[in-house]
C-alpha cells in the first residue's frame, strides 16, 4: 500500500467514525484483547453508562460469534485462504449511536441455515425474542463447536433493534457474511 493510499485510509476512517478497526485472525487471544481496548476506548467517550454497556455486550457476542463460527480452512477458487479464521470488525460512533459490523466468510450450506435463523429473529418483538431465547436455551441443543445458536438472538436483544445483514456470493460453495448492528 503506498503513503499516500494510508492517509487516504485514515481520513475515511475519521470521516466515517469508526472508532475500531480490525482484519485479521480471530482468537481468543484477540478476543481479550480488544474488548480490553474497546472498554479503554468507551471510558473515554461522552456517553451514558447504559449506552456502553450495550455496546460492549453486543460486541462480546458479535466477537464471540465470529471466534466460534469462522471456518478454519476455506478453499476459495481452488486457492486455500493462508490466513484461517480471518474476519473483519468495525466500530463506528455516529450521531444516533453505535454500529458493530462484522464480516466473514460462510459456506453457503451453512448461510443458508443461519438466513433461516436471522429471518425469524428479525420477525420478533422485544417480549417473544425474549421467550424464543429461553426457549433456544431449554430446548437447544449443543453444536459440535459447542455452542446453542443464542448468539444473534442474544446480539438482537441486547441492541434493541433488528439485524441488518448481507450474504455476498463468493463462489459456488461460499459466501461473504456481513452483519450490521445498530444501537441506539
Amino acid at each position: 500500500m503506498s503513503l499516500k493510499r494510508i492517509f487516504k485510509l485514515y481520513r475515511t476512517m475519521e470521516m466515517e467514525d469508526i472508532i475500531l478497526s480490525f482484519n485479521g485472525i480471530v482468537t481468543a487471544d484477540f478476543l481479550a484483547s480488544v474488548l480490553h481496548l474497546m472498554e479503554t476506548k468507551m471510558q473515554s467517550l461522552d456517553e451514558t453508562s447504559k449506552r456502553k454497556k450495550k455496546v460492549f455486550n453486543v460486541l462480546v457476542e458479535c466477537i464471540q460469534n465470529l471466534y466460534h463460527h469462522i471456518d478454519d480452512d476455506i478453499s476459495l477458487q481452488g486457492k486455500t485462504k493462508k490466513e484461517p479464521r480471518t474476519a473483519l470488525i468495525m466500530v463506528v460512533k455516529n450521531e444516533q449511536g453505535f454500529l458493530i459490523q462484522t464480516g466473514n466468510y460462510i459456506e453457503r450450506e451453512l448461510a443458508l441455515e443461519l438466513e433461516e435463523r436471522l429471518i425469524k429473529i428479525n420477525s420478533l418483538d422485544k417480549e417473544q425474542l425474549r421467550d424464543y431465547y429461553q426457549s433456544v436455551l431449554c430446548n437447544g441443543t449443543v453444536s459440535d463447536k459447542g455452542t446453542a445458536g443464542l448468539g444473534m438472538i442474544d446480539i438482537a436483544r441486547k441492541s434493541g433493534n433488528k439485524l441488518e445483514y448481507e450474504f455476498l456470493d463468493i463462489d459456488e460453495n461460499h459466501c461473504f457474511f456481513s452483519l450490521n448492528v445498530k444501537i441506539d
